[in-house]
């Protein structure tokens, strides 16, 4: 099966000629704006409304509460906290007119909610992104309650892999894999130093063999027409030192069933914590 390297979608937003709305601009919308305007977005596209945010990029609007009118075929970011939303929703909902389509990043509020919550925007898109979309290499799970929108593929073309789910209940689990991913592989990093350290490594070299070792092998799967377990075969030679190591973690599926068992916590986690915000 080919792979792809996310940066291959990466576009320039040097054209974008659509207003821009962030509401809240806290570490995740903080994380897109900040690659949207390292992709050639022009800052006098952007208003934002975050009481937490006094300054910005020069040239952003930047404004502590709604403004007053929303202008045709603006696309509008929510990124505040969940249950931050029922706040806002009425009054955001007078606003939108003219085209406006609403991409929500707030977990566990499903578009069903967000559609009873805002019935004027003429689209709206459930997204999920990781940190990654920083540097254009992140993941951003996406769910559409209709046909996907061109112009706002191209927006989020920047960020890195753009993955539309089949279903919106795919999102917990999808979550769980990409969203708290990073994390997961930060602790591998840190185990493999740990590891090495404790076999005899100093824990400095160890810590910095071990990330440039990740770094590289994600690198050259990311670019790879072969699976990664077609890639972990062909480097390991019959008896010797990858295949010990590799018989260790495969024995079992050890690897496999921890893995699984870490997915299946933060899937749940992620259920239990939407069906608090609906519930609020």
């Amino acid at each position: 099966m080919a792979r792809r390297d996310v940066t291959d979608n990466i576009g320039s937003l040097a054209d974008w000629d659509r207003p821009l709305l962030l509401i809240g601009c806290g570490n995740m919308a903080g994380s897109i704006l900040a690659r949207w305007l390292d992709s050639g977005l022009s800052p006098e596209r952007v208003q934002v409304v975050d009481p937490a945010q006094p300054a910005l990029v020069p040239g952003i609007d930047v404004r502590t509460a709604l403004p007053e009118r929303i202008a045709p075929g603006t696309i509008v970011l929510v990124g505040i906290k969940p249950q931050q939303f029922d706040g806002i929703s009425g009054p955001l909902n007078a606003l939108l007119d003219g085209g406006a389509v609403v991409l929500s990043i707030m977990a566990g509020l499903p578009v069903g909610l967000l559609r009873k919550a805002l019935p004027r925007a003429v689209g709206i898109v459930r997204l999920m992104p990781n940190l990654p979309v920083r540097t254009g290499e992140g993941v951003v799970l996406t769910f559409s309650e209709g046909a996907e929108n061109a112009q706002v593929g191209q927006l989020l073309a920047p960020l890195g892999l753009v993955e539309a789910l089949a279903s919106e209940d795919d999102f917990d689990l999808g979550t769980a894999l990409s969203g708290c991913g990073p994390a997961y592989v930060y602790r591998v990093i840190d185990a493999l130093a740990a590891a090495a350290s404790r076999l005899g490594l100093g824990e400095a070299q160890a810590a910095r063999l071990a990330l440039q070792t990740v770094a590289g092998a994600a690198s050259a799967a990311s670019r790879s027409d072969s699976a990664p377990a077609a890639m972990a075969d062909a480097v390991a030679s019959p008896g010797g030192m990858t295949r010990l190591g590799l018989d260790v973690l495969d024995a079992d599926e050890r690897l496999v069933e921890l893995l699984t068992d870490t997915l299946r916590a933060a899937r749940d986690r992620g259920a239990e914590l939407a069906a608090a915000s609906l519930n609020a």
